[in-house]
């Protein structure tokens, strides 16, 4: 049987994960993980990008990502989980990346350009800011990763890393890398509950994979629908609306024709929002609830999470220096 795949993708540990990531890669690294040697990085020195003030809460996240990834049904004996901070050699690999990287090229990431006006940072951002699709491709680099499943919005740091592949194999004369080929999730972005285009915990506008109950209903109830629809008579617009937008994504399939009914009758204005709604609640606690109680499972194993995080770095690292080594070696750099 050939060698399976190299699959690379990860999470900077800022908080909790929401259902936004579960459509945009989650999803997908649980029906990959046996099919391919996958692994999940969690990018705690990414997270200073944001939380440089405030880097005493990184570790909290760290584990908080880690649950959600075991959470939705990523396997630890199929899964490598690895922290960034434990494995050196990626910086001394994105040292070598930097020098093939201008600084133009950097600041015109549309992935960077958008996170500096989303956040409003002005001139007020970091070099390891502007670094971090470098250290990204280093990441996805490291253990000659095939595939990198991602959210849409993450697609311009991968072709960074594409770049950077195909310029260190024609630097060295050989090929060093694979290029690493993007996988969107089915859903490339999911609007928020305020109907802004992008969910984000920044953003105040999700709906986390932890979620109870209560908080469901009470987000949900909340949401965003056609803001021009005043009365319950009135036809509304299902395209765009995200009540609508998250009963396809994450209803079960025995639910498909009564949605088909309510969008019907909300088109009609035959039906109120409270009533779409309510349903909603329902369908997304039936999403949630198994997820929340496989998480509460790990909470109290605290000692188990650390164990696969330093069993999966420390196999990680020894990939990593036998990457670092080839690309030394390839640009002649071993005496």
């Amino acid at each position: 049987m050939a060698d399976k795949k190299m699959l690379l993708t990860g999470d900077t540990p800022t908080g909790k994960l929401h259902i936004g990531h579960y459509v945009g890669t989650l999803e997908n690294r649980v029906k990959l993980q046996s099919e391919y040697k996958t692994f999940i990085l969690s990018a705690d020195l990414h997270a200073l990008s944001t939380l440089s003030q405030e880097p005493k809460k990184i570790k909290g996240y760290v584990n908080e990502v880690l649950l959600d990834n075991l959470a939705v049904g990523l396997d630890p004996e199929k899964a490598t989980f690895f922290l960034e901070s434990l494995v050196p050699e990626l910086y001394e690999l994105a040292a070598f990346l930097s020098m093939y990287v201008s600084h133009n090229r950097a600041l015109r990431n549309p992935t960077v350009k958008d996170e500096i006006k989303m956040k409003g940072l002005g001139d007020a951002f970091s070099l390891g800011f502007v670094n971090y699709p470098i250290y990204q491709a280093a990441d996805i680099l490291c253990v000659k990763a095939n595939v990198v499943p991602v959210g849409v919005d993450q697609v311009a740091h991968l072709e960074q890393s594409r770049e950077l592949a195909r310029d260190l194999n024609n630097a060295c004369g050989r090929e060093i890398f694979p290029v690493p080929e993007a996988l969107i999730g089915r859903v490339g972005k999911l609007v928020g509950t305020d109907g802004n285009p992008k969910m984000g915990k920044s953003l105040n506008n999700t709906i986390f994979l932890s979620e109870e109950d209560d908080e469901i209903e009470k987000k949900i109830m909340n949401m965003y629908t056609d803001p021009n629809r005043i009365h319950a008579t009135d036809p509304g617009t299902v395209e765009g609306n995200p009540v609508f937008a998250y009963l396809d994504i994450f209803s079960s399939d025995d639910k498909k024709s009564q949605i088909e009914d309510f969008k019907a009758r909300y088109k009609e204005g035959t039906i109120k929002d409270v009533e779409v709604k309510t349903y909603l609640v329902d369908v997304m606690k039936d999403f949630i609830r198994p997820i929340r109680e496989r998480r509460k499972s790990y909470e109290n194993r605290p000692e188990e999470l650390e164990r696969i995080i330093k069993s999966g770095s420390e196999k990680v690292r020894k990939i990593v220096i036998e990457t670092l080594n080839d690309v030394k070696d390839g640009l002649n750099f071993i005496l």
